[in-house]
């Protein structure tokens, strides 16, 4: 397929309706049939190469942890945001959910990130910590092998259930290894909306966090729950739903640390910005990946800004999806297996499953250089 210019999505009139696919709830390598658009027709509709098996409840958010010995025993590690009966689903890239490795029941984990590096022990591991709701803890988990190291869970905003713990991001500070969790709430103030904690080893095992900072603008309109961080560049960047995406640098510790340094995407969204990931294409250029949740579509902006403007975030492509009313998504630039050689892209859809995507498919929809 030929890339869409600017002009050409204009013309296309990409508002489309909510609808459900239908698709069977098991795990599949043929792509699920596109859902149905108005103004965009099925041949526009990226569909994914996987359909995972579904969760028992609701379906939110993913994450992705890569296998760098092997990178085709990668694992997409996705929530279940059901009250009692949630969890963290542990799926291998054929959409198959390893029930060894899934953990349940826990009480709405809402997001989950993963961030490598972290010291436990003298030694640096992997983990992935999700926000669990329903506790208003943190909860984290040693990977591949999904043991939790969080002594129970960590009480996160002072045990004010009126903030609801959703949203989580994880960020390892390049100067010192230092690792932080940034979490987004239910509700929260005009400013200091997020809070972010830094994570350090107790010593028996296990890992706790302290806050180092509450930051962040809030309209009031709706929620913050979408997080992701360069980790690169070293910001952050989240959702105020139905307002825009704001941007903020990430380490707590910079003199600048509290201004937000943009809002973008305030124009073009159908209602909801919803989750976000960064798709890198060099060590500082590549996508910003936003999804337009009750459009049925996923908005890319440049990572990089624009020339002399780092902080002029435009949109550069408008791609219709078969997953349905996406909250949560994720993306890899790495190559993870013949069926995803450029990365992939997950998106959350809410008829309880994950839908995998070939990065090949939002490249060849991207406009030229």
């Amino acid at each position: 397929m030929q890339p869409f210019s600017l002009a050409a999505w204009a013309t296309l009139g990409l508002s489309l309706a909510a609808c459900r696919s239908g698709e069977s709830p098991q795990s599949s390598a043929t792509p699920a049939p596109p859902s149905s658009t108005a103004g965009a027709s099925a041949a526009d509709t990226m569909r994914p190469v996987v359909v995972t098996a579904a969760v028992l409840n609701d379906s939110d958010d993913p994450a992705i942890w890569i296998d760098t010995l092997n990178p085709a025993r990668s694992l997409v590690i996705g929530t279940d945001k059901g009250d009692s009966t949630g969890g963290l689903y542990v799926f291998t890239l054929d959409g198959k959910i390893d029930t060894t490795r899934t953990r349940r029941p826990l009480e709405r984990p809402n997001n989950v990130d993963i961030v490598t590096g972290v010291s436990l022990n003298g030694k640096l591991i992997d983990i992935a910590v999700a926000a669990e709701r329903g506790t208003m803890s943190l909860r984290i988990f040693r990977l591949p092998d999904m043991t939790p190291i969080d002594g129970g869970g960590i009480a996160v905003f002072d045990g004010d259930a009126t903030r609801a713990p959703m949203g989580i991001a994880m960020y390892r500070r390049p100067r010192d290894g230092a690792v932080f969790a940034i979490v987004g709430g239910k509700s929260g103030p005009a400013d200091g909306y997020l809070w972010q904690y830094r994570l350090t080893d107790v010593g028996n095992g296990t890992l706790t966090a302290k806050r180092v900072r509450a930051f962040g603008t809030y309209s009031g309109k709706k929620e913050i729950e979408a997080i992701a961080v360069d980790q690169q560049l070293g910001f952050v960047y989240y959702s105020d739903e139905t307002v825009g995406i704001r941007k903020y640098h990430v380490d707590p510790d910079r003199a600048d640390a509290a201004k937000e340094l943009a809002l973008f995407g305030t124009t073009g969204f159908v209602s909801d910005h919803e989750g976000i990931a960064v798709y890198p294409t060099s060590d500082s250029t590549g996508y910003l990946v936003i999804s337009d949740q009750q459009g049925q579509r996923i908005q890319l902006f440049a990572r990089e800004g624009a020339a002399g403007a780092p902080h002029s975030h435009v949109t550069l492509a408008t791609i219709p999806v078969t997953a349905q009313e996406t909250d949560g998504l994720e993306v890899t630039a790495r190559a993870l297996s013949p069926a995803f050689p450029e990365g992939m892209l997950v998106m959350m859809s809410t008829d309880k499953t994950f839908h995998f995507y070939d990065w090949r498919d939002v490249r060849k929809r991207l406009p030229p250089n």
